[in-house]
């Protein structure tokens, strides 16, 4: 029986799929997550007001440092070397969106580095704001759009 899994062998064990023949290629992504706040937060991260730091700014830097460290992540992730990793914020009424932009030159695609970082960017925001209100939840993690590799572009 044909082995339909790319990251099983023929006996069925975990493994990182072999890309040592496919060429570099440029390498996009774009992930979104979303987290629903209590107007109290809104208010409190519109104007700094948290113990911890201001909120916008430490989520940046995690979720930058996590689209770093996804292959220490995700098992069966490969470790690239990411050109660009940037992370914005749009605070609504009652939500903020997280987008990440993550770019590359690579044998492999950044889904999962844009992925990683607009989450860990949720769970920071998670973690400052939860000695204050903790009916935050985190919703709504997903890819808008990808470029390059063999699978071509996609945009949600």
């Amino acid at each position: 029986m044909e082995n339909r899994f790319s990251h099983l062998d023929k006996k069925g064990n975990a493994r990182i799929v072999n890309i040592s023949k496919k060429k570099k290629s440029s390498r996009y992504a774009k992930a979104q997550a979303t987290i629903w706040l209590s107007s109290k937060i809104i208010s409190m991260i519109k104007n700094d007001a948290f113990k911890k730091g201001n909120v916008i700014s430490v989520a940046r830097i995690a979720g930058i440092m996590g689209a770093k460290q996804t292959s220490n992540l995700i098992p069966l992730c490969h470790n690239i070397s990411l050109d660009s990793s940037e992370i914005n914020f749009r605070l609504l009424e009652e939500e903020l969106e997280i987008v990440s932009i993550v770019q590359s030159e690579e044998k492999t695609g950044v889904e999962m580095e844009a992925l990683t970082a607009v989450s860990i960017s949720a769970l920071t925001i998670y973690d400052m704001v939860k000695g204050v209100d903790k009916s935050v939840y985190i919703k709504d993690i997903f890819l808008l759009e990808k470029k390059g590799g063999k699978t071509g572009d996609y945009k949600k």
